[in-house]
């Protein structure tokens, strides 16, 4: 149903500023940043784990595509910095909106995990914002486990 290519430098530039943004978006609807700052610590973050864009070692960004070649999304994992090199985390996982729950989320997923499993990778991680509910129900149907749970209260 999908094929993950490398993505390339065209690819890449496109998504970056596309992903810069949805990051703001997520971390100011979870409550994390201030609108006034977010744009700019999204961008550091992302320059900071991909200094040298798609060829950042040890990073593995993958253009998702259908079986007739059409680009209906993105997925990114890297080798976990602070852990075991047998464990991956998934930085980002994209589809677009018109192919959402039409099973590429899915099909993404598992032919992400087959090239893990490729690279000597035992274990993917991710993190999913509360809000995304959508996400978080996949990722459940495919054997990811909560590890950590972060809540908050807002007080008036």
């Amino acid at each position: 149903m999908v094929q993950l290519l490398p993505l390339s430098a065209e690819e890449f530039d496109s998504y970056l500023e596309q992903a810069i943004k949805d990051y703001a978006e997520d971390k100011i609807a979870a409550g994390n940043w201030q609108v006034s700052e977010a744009l700019e610590n999204s961008r550091r973050d992302y320059l900071r784990l991909l200094p040298e864009g798609v060829r950042t070692a040890n990073n593995y960004l993958f253009s998702i595509r259908r079986d007739a070649g059409e680009k209906v999304g993105v997925i990114w994992f890297a080798l976990n910095p602070e852990g075991l090199k047998s464990n991956a985390f998934i930085y980002d996982f994209l589809i677009d909106e018109p192919y959402r729950r039409k099973g590429y989320g899915k099909a993404a997923l598992l032919a992400a995990e087959e090239k893990a499993k490729a690279l000597g990778i035992s274990t993917l991680s991710l993190h999913v914002f509360g809000h995304n509910q959508a996400a978080r129900k996949l990722y459940e149907q495919l054997g990811y486990e909560i590890t950590n749970i972060n809540m908050a209260k807002k007080l008036t």
